[in-house]
């Protein structure tokens, strides 16, 4: 007999199936032992009688997280429809045989069937491995492979190329100090703290590329935002008129993304209480206009033209009350606080750039890249690098560059705020911060 998956048992009522999974829990009634089982479907509510000698035996035997492979009869369960809604459906099993696969050799250290299981951060990561069993905590990492999978869809249907850029590199990406440095057989090499060189060459080849890879920021960040390491969402397009067509590209992602999470991820939404609207027009102010609006709905002056976290989630307020949209684009960065690489606008003391802020967060970074080859050189001088540093990426403008812009996009952040997780830890497998490398 083939396993059959728990989501399919509503059409299988009088049928005898075997199903496998893992008990998330175990109740004793009088003489009645019931088991709720979980695949990677669903869960399921199984009743063991004690006519049914061996199963009986075996599953008194039962704890917590047993994998097991049970048969057994497929009936509705009584109550009817109300049932239809409950953790474990309208039916249920009548158990005629069950064995055990596989058994915890210890006891488990945390308890993780009930759906809200209430960890601080960091039992819930030192136990990750755990920890991801529940079906609360799964249900994140549906919706973030729903991100992923929907963002290289969209990508794709807009005819950018799906490229793999490496993350080992002779140089730190930008000349900054963000960079961690390790030992590449006889020389040192650095992690890559982003893809920004190789998806301007990928540019220049292809029009269009994108890529979904891992990003390491070597930052002593401690907040609730912040990690070292991450998945990056990246883009880099040709032939464009300015940056905001980057901008318009960007808003089409988001829409299509979100769309995608509400249509594909019901259940897991459910789970957290969210309902996802329709992404609208994103409104855009240049980063001026925001900081004028904080210092007179707020009374928050920044002493430079900067925006920090609390100004961010503080523009989002008045954007949502004012706009009715979650999201904002923030333009126009002044050129100090920019990578040299950065368009200048036509006062230079700007730049053809932006940040994307979501829900009160800043989810993205992008805007027009120089493509001419000698304002490159002097840009990269005004910096104070050095440009002979640069060689390999200055050779891509040295044979000729078409106009091209792009973004940075934070997948975690996404999952953080859509759910409204307290840290984006916990939007992360394995998070890797200031003090974490295990699990």
């Amino acid at each position: 007999m083939e396993r059959v998956l728990i989501e399919k048992t509503p059409n299988l009522v009088g049928k005898i199936v075997k199903l496998k999974g893992w008990v998330n829990i175990r109740r004793d009634h009088g003489k009645l032992i019931f088991i709720d089982l979980r695949d990677r479907t669903g869960k399921i509510q199984m009743v063991i009688i004690p006519d049914k000698e061996e199963a009986y035996k075996a599953a008194k035997e039962i704890r917590n997280e047993y994998i097991i492979e049970v048969e057994g009869l497929v009936k509705a369960r009584p109550g009817g429809a109300k049932n239809e809604k409950s953790n474990t459906g309208g039916v249920e099993i009548e158990v005629e045989k069950l064995f055990v696969i596989s058994k915890p050799e210890v006891e488990m250290p945390v308890n993780i069937s009930e759906d809200n299981m209430n960890l601080q951060l960091e039992t819930l990561l030192d136990n990750r491995t755990i920890t991801l069993r529940n079906e609360k905590v799964k249900a994140i990492f549906k919706i973030y492979s729903e991100i992923i999978s929907a963002y290289s869809r969209f990508m794709k249907s807009e005819s950018f190329v799906e490229i793999k850029t490496p993350k080992i590199l002779s140089s730190a990406t930008e000349g900054g100090a963000n960079f961690f440095k390790i030992k590449y057989f006889d020389q040192d090499a650095y992690l890559a703290q982003s893809p920004q060189f190789y998806k301007q060459a990928g540019a220049a080849i292809f029009e269009r590329v994108f890529e979904v890879g891992s990003v390491f920021r070597a930052e002593p960040h401690y907040t609730t935002r912040h990690v070292n390491e991450y998945i990056g969402l990246d883009a880099e397009m040709a032939f464009i008129d300015g940056f905001e067509d980057v901008m318009d590209e960007l808003e089409k992602v988001m829409q299509y993304v979100l769309s995608e999470i509400a249509k594909n991820c019901s259940r897991e939404l459910e789970m957290y209480g969210v309902e996802i609207f329709p992404v609208e027009k994103i409104p855009k102010m240049k980063l001026t206009e925001a900081l004028d609006i904080l210092d007179k709905e707020y009374g928050k002056k920044m002493e430079e033209v900067d925006i920090d976290a609390e100004g961010e989630r503080l523009i989002c307020e008045w954007v949502k009350k004012n706009h009715q949209s979650d999201f904002v684009f923030l333009t126009h960065y002044p050129t100090s606080i920019r990578p040299f690489y950065s368009m200048p606008s036509s006062d230079p003391q700007y730049t053809e750039t932006f940040d994307l802020l979501f829900m009160g967060v800043e989810i993205a970074s992008g805007g027009q890249r120089i493509h001419d080859y000698n304002q490159l050189v002097a840009s990269i001088k005004k910096k104070g690098l050095d440009p002979e540093q640069f060689n390999d990426y200055l050779d891509i403008f040295k044979y000729g560059v078409p106009p091209h812009g792009g973004w940075g996009l934070g997948s975690e952040r996404i999952v953080q705020k859509i759910l409204a997780l307290g840290s984006i830890k916990e939007a992360i497998l394995f998070p890797r911060d200031v003090k974490r490398l295990t699990p």
